[in-house]
């Protein structure tokens, strides 16, 4: 099953931190799932694939409130959808550095790795809040009903693309 515990933390995040989206494709277990993470100041957005792995699916915002009780929700949702790996979107800069958002990604995964024992890899995430937030603009949608959904529909912006991928690397 995808919920691992390991004692030998170190080694076990040497192989399972930040591994490649496609080793992270051939180590799930037949009928796992991906999830896809939005990490934000204030709110974790969550999506998940099918089985298949050729659609994500926005499914919801976390209100961080502490880091425990955010990792106990994430946990939960990972065990009852049968989360195989997660795809954890890196808010690297435009000009392609890294800022104190992704330090912040780096030291929530690092945090969170002995606790679940899930693998990750990460995905440039780059304007995927903005093409979101365009679209739902586009769609003439209010505002309070954007901050509602804006960070799930990101989470599955940044699963989508790393499911395209996949399928593209397998078509080749």
């Amino acid at each position: 099953m995808a919920h691992r515990n390991t004692h030998d933390t170190a080694a076990w995040m040497s192989t399972h931190f930040d591994i490649s989206l496609e080793q992270l494709a051939r180590d799930l277990d037949p009928g796992a799932r991906l999830a896809g993470l939005d990490l934000g100041s204030k709110t974790i957005g969550i999506a998940l694939s099918d089985p298949g792995l050729r659609i994500a699916s926005p499914m919801e915002t976390i209100r961080k409130k502490k880091f425990s009780l955010d990792v106990k929700l994430l946990l939960e949702f990972c065990e009852n959808n049968l989360v195989g790996g997660l795809v954890i979107g890196m808010p690297i800069n435009m000009d392609g550095s890294e800022g104190p958002r992704c330090q912040s990604t780096r030291s929530f995964i690092r945090n969170l790795q002995p606790l679940c024992g899930i693998p990750v890899t990460l995905w440039d995430e780059r304007l995927s809040t903005v093409a979101v937030t365009r679209t739902l603009l586009a769609a003439d949608t209010s505002r309070k009903r954007r901050s509602e959904v804006v960070d799930k529909l990101a989470a599955s912006y940044i699963l989508q693309g790393a499911l395209d991928r996949l399928k593209h690397q397998a078509q080749n």
